[in-house]
């Protein structure tokens, strides 16, 4: 009897009385103990009410029912697909929206919708999936920034080649500690290309140039990137810089230079196609003979395989390094005794050596730096014991 009230009166009022009726009766449906009749009664009601001209009625349905488990299904579903302003709360909080109820909004709505379902609590990966490869630049940040959200790895791929030239997702991303490897090194790549793109396009500085710079930098990066990267994280790594042409022989000739044997040997192990403890044992044996024919299969160029054998000569004497700031950095003793070595050898090419003397000033710059620090830090000290003696 009071929903046939209802649906009689309703017809006349206004529409920001219909809005508090319909939130009244919505609320009533969820926790008042109705009838059956009364209840199917009240359902067909708001029902009824989808089709109301004033969108503040379906509003108040969807504040109501968005984060229901009880809410009328078919009620729910016709919220979804309604205007941003009244579908927001229900794509956001509905336990009722299946996974490809979700993929479908998000290929077919828009940034509104496509951040709303981004902000949803257990997102799954193939909703996440969904917003990877259509969503918005600000989906895919809600995305980020959401911790309940699974992502797969080629999620994370499919952000950063879409949306990687953008700063606010590099610096979401960047800061997320079980990031992979692998879509770190690929954000360094964007970052690069994009710097580069700017000052070229600034004339500040020659294309070669910020190629080349770019290039260095990207390098760097990986080898400070694998230093925090262990196991199937590592492998990644090493398989991505396969893909983007990065594994050089001057990229690995620099983890080994920097004391990173981990990425040294995965490298190795990926271009030879052969068991990382195969390359293991073959890099232990101090003959020679094997390092060569691992390097050949690696199909490394020849005229490197001087610069590799007294790099892992000069590993064995100093002993590699276990940080994570020393695996980043090249090694200066190692550099000038390779860089000597090659200076003196016949068969080391123009480009090999071009290559060294750039790692000798890089590796001497780092070091002279690294003293200064510390000098600074020994003249911080010494007042403080003083002050603390004289307490």
């Amino acid at each position: 009897m009071i929903v046939r009230q209802f649906i009689s009166w309703i017809r006349t009022a206004p529409a920001g009385e219909r809005a508090e009726a319909t939130r009244a009766l919505a609320r009533a449906w969820l926790i008042s103990d109705l009838s059956e009749d009364d209840r199917i009664a009240a359902e067909g009601a708001l029902l009824m009410l989808l089709d109301d001209p004033s969108p503040l009625v379906r509003q108040a349905m969807s504040e109501v029912f968005a984060r229901s488990s009880d809410a009328p299904a078919a009620i729910v579903q016709a919220l979804s697909l309604d205007q941003p302003s009244i579908a927001l709360p229900v794509l956001e909080h509905s336990p009722l929206l299946i996974d490809a109820d979700l993929v479908d909004i998000v290929a077919t709505g828009n940034s509104d919708t496509q951040c709303a379902i981004a902000r949803r609590v257990n997102l799954p990966p193939s909703v996440s999936a969904a917003i990877a490869e259509v969503g918005s630049a600000a989906a895919a940040l809600e995305l980020i920034e959401n911790a309940y959200a699974e992502l797969a790895p080629f999620s994370w791929d499919r952000i950063v080649e879409r949306h990687g030239h953008l700063a606010a997702i590099r610096e979401a991303m960047l800061v997320l500690e079980g990031l992979p490897a692998a879509t770190r090194a690929a954000l360094v790549a964007k970052l690069s290309e994009t710097l580069a793109q700017f000052v070229v396009a600034r004339n500040w500085l020659s294309a070669d140039r910020a190629g080349r710079l770019a290039s260095d930098a990207r390098e760097r990066s990986a080898v400070n990137i694998a230093a925090r990267s262990r196991g199937d994280d590592m492998l990644g790594l090493v398989r991505h810089l396969r893909a983007t042409g990065q594994l050089t022989a001057g990229l690995i000739l620099r983890a080994l230079l920097s004391g990173n044997l981990e990425l040294f040997d995965a490298a190795l192990a990926e271009l030879a196609d052969l068991p990382l403890a195969r390359v293991a044992a073959l890099l232990h044996d101090r003959g020679g003979a094997s390092l060569q024919a691992l390097l050949i299969r690696a199909g490394l160029p020849e005229s490197t395989f001087g610069a590799f054998r007294i790099a892992l000569e000069v590993s064995s004497e100093t002993g590699f390094v276990d940080t994570i700031g020393g695996a980043a950095r090249l090694r200066r003793r190692m550099v000038e005794r390779v860089l000597t070595h090659c200076e003196t050898d016949r068969k080391a090419a123009e480009p090999l050596l071009i290559l060294l003397r750039r790692f000798a000033t890089e590796s001497a710059r780092e070091e002279a730096r690294l003293f200064c620090e510390e000098l600074v830090a020994d003249e911080a000290f010494v007042p403080a014991v003083r002050d603390l003696i004289a307490a």
